[in-house]
């Protein structure tokens, strides 16, 4: 191994040279060397290689950085007892300039763009996966019972998922309940067939329109929230710091938010379908003149019990899709205040996204189930 002594006699500081300077037993770096000079500055730097048993382009490399290090600070360098060879290879590094080269620029063809565009994504998709199986495997630790978390944080997650989110939920579905049976009754009006309006709003909101909008409403909601703070975290250091403990960051901080917000989900799904049906019960009571018992009694022979389950069944996959896409977001956050803004965003839209493909896979498989 190389090693460098450092030692002062008078207005001189000689740096013995000692052991094997090659590049598989590595470079000694100039910092210990720079500190040293700027301490007490010396008249002359002495190298000194008679402690030298082998040598390669690794001390020619060290002798240059101390080269520069004495001439930025007007320090005299004798290298007179190096070997003549590192003498002519430390001129011939210093006689050549460096080159400043023009940067190249970047193709800005329609074809390179995508192709740009195709590589980021084939490597997201890759993260996302690792990313998808660190989950799984840290749900696997927690049936075993071997997950570390704190159960104070999957509280925590539980209110922000559940209570926080039930005004906003409240008003997206009552409100699309009350669109659903207006649109309906335009039309079923001229059939004479108004009291439909309450079977269309039943199935329409239970099957796809209560968990499709509280979906997208905690996509923009939760989703966001989750990228925001584990994405300061990740800026703070605090993901670093818990692996440097040996804590996993994905069971620690991933897990008790993918459980409470798939646990939570259906609660809320559950929820806006009532809120739904009550807006079209206001719209059916005030515009079509059905009476309430009326409505609630074509609303009940008409929404079979499956329909029901299905939409509570799509909240709980809606409700792991939008937790882990915030805490993707978050996880994988850049180290500026920047990046969480940029996580951010990039886990509401995906969210979105990725709740609406669900929701048409899903609603495709059922289908072809019969369902």
């Amino acid at each position: 191994m190389p090693r460098v002594d450092i030692a002062r006699r008078g207005s001189d500081l000689r740096i013995a040279l000692h052991g094997r300077f090659t590049l598989d037993a590595g470079v000694p770096g100039s910092d210990l060397l720079a500190r040293e000079i700027e301490r007490e500055t010396p008249r002359r730097l002495v190298l000194e290689a008679s402690g030298l048993d082998a040598w390669d382009s690794a001390l020619v490399t060290f002798v240059h950085a101390a080269t520069v290090v004495a001439e930025a600070r007007g320090v005299e360098i004798d290298t007179s007892s190096l070997p003549e060879g590192v003498r002519k290879l430390v001129a011939l590094a210093r006689a050549v300039p460096p080159r400043i080269g023009t940067p190249a620029q970047a193709d800005d063809a329609v074809t390179a763009r995508v192709g740009r565009v195709a590589l980021r994504a084939w490597s997201t998709l890759g993260d996302a996966l690792s990313f998808l199986g660190e989950t799984i495997l840290a749900m696997g630790a927690l049936l075993r019972g071997r997950a570390r978390f704190r159960r104070v944080d999957l509280l925590h997650a539980f209110e922000v998922t559940g209570v926080g989110a039930l005004g906003i939920v409240a008003l997206i579905n009552l409100l699309i309940g009350a669109v659903l049976a207006f649109v309906g009754a335009i039309q079923l009006q001229q059939f004479g067939a108004s009291i439909f309006v309450a079977s269309l709003v039943g199935i329409g909101v239970t099957r796809e329109l209560g968990a499709l909008m509280t979906g997208i409403v905690m996509a923009g909601r939760t989703g966001a929230s989750f990228a925001a703070v584990l994405g300061t975290m990740t800026v703070n250091e605090e993901v670093d710091a818990l692996t440097t403990m040996g804590l996993k960051p994905v069971e620690f901080l991933v897990l008790p938010r993918v459980l409470a917000t798939a646990l939570m989900l259906p609660a809320l799904v559950a929820y806006a379908d009532l809120l739904g049906m009550l807006g079209g019960l206001f719209v059916g009571v005030t515009m079509l003149d059905l009476g309430t018992v009326e409505y609630f009694r074509q609303t009940e022979s008409s929404l079979p019990l499956r329909h029901v389950v299905i939409g509570l069944a799509k909240g709980v996959l809606f409700g792991v899709v939008v937790a882990l896409t915030g805490c993707y977001y978050g996880i994988r956050c850049g180290r500026s205040a920047a990046a969480v803004g940029d996580a951010t965003t990039r886990a509401v839209v995906m969210g979105i996204v990725l709740v609406v493909v669900v929701d048409a896979v899903a609603t495709v498989f059922l289908h072809l189930l019969h369902l």
